[in-house]
């Protein structure tokens, strides 16, 4: 594939996506939605703290024996 051309203007453009069967304009943009529903979640949200960390059950050695 070898690029033979490089068009900017509009009308040009229009009429070869006319001819080729694309519509010249790009399709509507869809409206944004919206957060999810939260509200309606089925179980009561947990009540853990998510940056808490857990004692370490054991002492663990860090040295690396190569």
């Amino acid at each position: 594939m070898r690029l033979i051309a490089f068009i900017t203007e509009a009308a040009p453009i229009g009429q070869i996506l006319t001819h080729i069967g694309e519509p010249p304009r790009p399709p509507p943009i869809a409206p944004a939605r919206g957060p999810p529903a939260w509200d309606d979640a089925p179980e009561p949200a947990p009540d853990w703290d998510d940056f808490a960390q857990p004692e370490p059950e054991f002492e663990f050695d860090q040295r690396v024996a190569w």
